[in-house]
């Protein structure tokens, strides 16, 4: 039979920082115990002591270390410059057998000049993020495409990255659970193997580069 704190576990490990504010001391143990216990009994199908919850939660140990570890630390402390850019505008549009030469159209019109553009080809559909100068042009260019979603009003950080990217565990769970709890909406993820960007509403620019610049220099 499975027991009370393997349950405690699984419920705890379902909740998105709940182990880590546990590790930190943030939470009240009582409380949670309080919480987790009609949880535990509807899946044990019997009445249980609060205090056995409670002695459960006490002896569970974190699957993560305690701390950061100093890789991650050092990582963190590496990164480049942060690049905000604004005026974005966010398209994706079903793939087809002619998105591919509407997007040669769009780079070959605007390759001379200075234009922030990025693409992303998925299994069934392909993002573009492009500056709100040359929205005229996208849609005349892919006016015949299926467009599946749009939004404007969005900005940008983007991250350069130390060369160790791959080599350090929990970067990217790092940052986004940083902005997660900022409550910070991120719109979407664009990466390659030295950038990392996150594109965000305009509002939520400032206080998401606050979030970053805050996690390189504490």
């Amino acid at each position: 039979m499975i027991s009370i704190g393997e349950i405690a576990r699984q419920l705890i490990q379902k909740t998105p920082f709940l182990e880590e504010a546990m590790e930190e001391d943030l939470i009240n143990i009582s409380s949670l115990a309080r919480k987790l216990k009609p949880q535990i009994e509807e899946i044990l199908h019997k009445e249980i002591q609060l205090g056995a919850v409670i002695i459960a939660i006490k002896r569970m140990k974190p699957d993560y270390p305690r701390k950061m570890n100093i890789g991650l630390k050092e990582f963190i402390n590496n990164l480049g410059d942060f690049i905000v850019r604004s005026g974005l505008m966010h398209y994706t549009f079903e793939n087809s057998n002619t998105l591919a030469l509407r997007q040669r159209d769009l780079i070959m019109q605007i390759s001379e000049n200075q234009i922030y553009f990025t693409v992303s080809h998925g299994v069934f559909e392909t993002t573009l993020v492009v500056s709100n100068s040359i929205t005229n042009l996208v849609n005349q260019l892919f006016a015949d495409e299926k467009l599946i979603f749009q939004k404007p009003n969005l900005s940008s950080v983007t991250l350069r990255l130390p060369v160790k990217r791959s080599e350090t565990v929990g970067f990217y769970y790092y940052i986004l659970k940083n902005l997660a709890l900022k409550k910070i909406n991120i719109e979407e993820l664009i990466s390659t193997t030295n950038e990392f960007t996150i594109l965000v509403s305009d509002k939520d620019i400032d206080p998401a580069f606050s979030v970053l610049m805050n996690l390189k220099n504490p």
